[in-house]
């Protein structure tokens, strides 16, 4: 996995998405991002141009943004960091919908993230998983 360079991670994105549509073998990373995009044919035409490696996205309607948030749910869920979260998951995708689950989870991550950004002593495990549990319910 790339670090944080931007175009390295974008690249990455692209790169295993064109081997997933070919086929190729899929490291198991790129087997969840492949599948990550997958999930979301609005941005499917994204990867059909390299040009868009390179386009800067306004906030919230960054793809890329939105991809990573996933990839870091997978992240954690596979590392059951934070110790909860992989049971929260479990019961939000009870129904079928481990997109949708994702997605509940990814709103109180942003919402970490957003907080964590305007004071960074303020990221907190406890208050994310709260903020999950609230997804529950």
């Amino acid at each position: 996995m790339p670090g944080q360079d931007r175009d390295a991670m974008r690249r990455f994105f692209f790169n295993a998405w064109r081997k997933h549509q070919r086929q190729a073998p899929l490291e198991p990373m790129e087997e969840i991002m492949a599948r990550i995009i997958a999930w979301h044919p609005e941005y499917h035409g994204l990867f059909d141009n390299e040009e868009s490696l390179r386009h800067d996205f306004p906030g919230d309607s960054n793809p890329f943004l939105h991809l990573s948030l996933h990839l870091a749910v997978q992240e954690q869920l596979t590392t059951q960091r934070p110790a909860g979260l992989a049971e929260c998951y479990r019961q939000l995708a009870a129904g079928g919908d481990e997109h949708g689950a994702e997605h509940a989870i990814m709103e109180c991550l942003a919402e970490l993230l957003q907080q964590s950004r305007m004071n960074p002593s303020m990221e907190d495990e406890a208050r994310y998983l709260e903020c999950v549990r609230g997804k529950l319910k």
